[in-house]
């Protein structure tokens, strides 16, 4: 049976940080478009015959071109049905190019080589927001995102997009704006509104809840002004503490300091006690791994001294022992459970 004895030390920490790393300013954000099209010029990687959405678009198109085709009649192979989506920065004004992203969504094998035909992007309101058109660039990326497949199905045409329609942001004429907080915490939002408020010596700000507060625009400032100031203003901010899980890559991601409360917990030939020991034992014939980590002399036992166990110690313990990511995510969950851990744990 092997044993990890590991401590509590229980700290709070301070960071300072910029308001614009961890707010948003209410109104002010990208816009997700996206269309239906054709790419044209494949080298018999298309869409096949079993494709008949595919088929009638190409009928469709020769259609308002004064040709009429039927799609039974139709036998292409270098042509593909496919999903373009983009980002619509705030701001955005006519004439203005961004990069749209290009998706097979029929059995093509490859849209290497290809030309986007002109698509329309519509945004959540069915209003035509811009223009695509272009040669795909394929770049190595594939169905997965990633990688040297040969038969990639998923490219990008760049400044293939132009902005037809403008969404109106008014901004300079407005004396009240909001931040609103990335992560939702009352302690945060009070530190945002102390520090503007302590910044202009006046108050400017109010927080209305756990993720918003309120601006007014000082009368000697612009609101543009205004907000370029405030969102340099230093605060001090409490990050939420975090534990991210990949089950898939075995991943692990955890903040330094994230402690853990007393449990006791069996996973296979794993058992973990957490108690509290005010010095750091050395049982004989033990080795010594660093000031704050000894493994026993049959590498079954761990021995942590107080103000060490931290969820990034204990996953450092195991690692010592030989524990797998997946028995290692296993204990995570359990410990969550038992209520040992307060941070968040997300599974991805």
């Amino acid at each position: 049976m092997k044993y990890i004895f590991t401590l509590l030390l229980f700290f709070s920490s301070l960071y300072a940080t910029k308001i614009n790393d961890v707010s948003n300013i209410v109104g002010v954000r990208e816009n997700q478009i996206i269309g239906y099209s054709l790419v044209v010029g494949l080298k018999k990687t298309g869409d096949g015959t079993t494709s008949k959405f595919t088929l009638q678009s190409i009928s469709n198109m020769l259609k308002a071109m004064n040709i009429d085709m039927k799609p039974i009649d139709i036998k292409s192979k270098n042509v593909a049905a496919v999903v373009v989506t983009a980002t619509m920065k705030p701001f955005a004004r006519q004439g203005d190019k961004f990069d749209v992203v290009v998706s097979s969504i029929g059995d093509a094998k490859s849209l290497e080589g290809g030309t986007l035909l002109m698509t329309p992007l519509k945004g959540v309101d069915g209003k035509i927001y811009a223009l695509a058109q272009g040669s795909i660039s394929i770049g190595g990326r594939n169905e997965r995102g990633a990688g040297s497949e040969s038969h990639p199905t998923t490219g990008v045409v760049f400044n293939g997009g132009f902005i037809e329609r403008e969404i109106n942001i008014d901004l300079f004429h407005q004396d009240y704006a909001t931040l609103s907080l990335k992560e939702a915490g009352f302690k945060n939002a009070v530190a945002v509104q102390k520090a503007i408020n302590g910044y202009y010596n006046t108050q400017v700000a109010v927080a209305l809840d756990s993720r918003s507060i309120r601006l007014q625009r000082p009368k000697n400032r612009s609101m543009i002004e205004f907000l370029a100031e405030v969102q340099e203003i230093d605060m001090n901010y409490v990050p939420k503490n975090k534990i991210i899980i990949n089950e898939r890559t075995g991943t692990i991601v955890a903040g330094v300091d994230i402690e853990l409360k007393p449990v006791v917990l069996t996973q296979g030939d794993i058992t973990i006690k957490i108690v509290e020991q005010q010095t750091l034992s050395k049982p004989e014939g033990s080795m010594e791994v660093d000031k704050n980590l000894v493994i026993g002399l049959n590498e079954s036992e761990v021995y942590t001294k107080k103000g060490t166990t931290t969820v990034a110690n204990l996953v450092r313990s195991l690692q010592k022992l030989g524990a797998t990511p997946k028995e290692i995510i296993s204990i995570l969950e359990a410990m969550k459970s038992a209520g040992s851990i307060s941070a968040e744990l997300k599974v991805m």
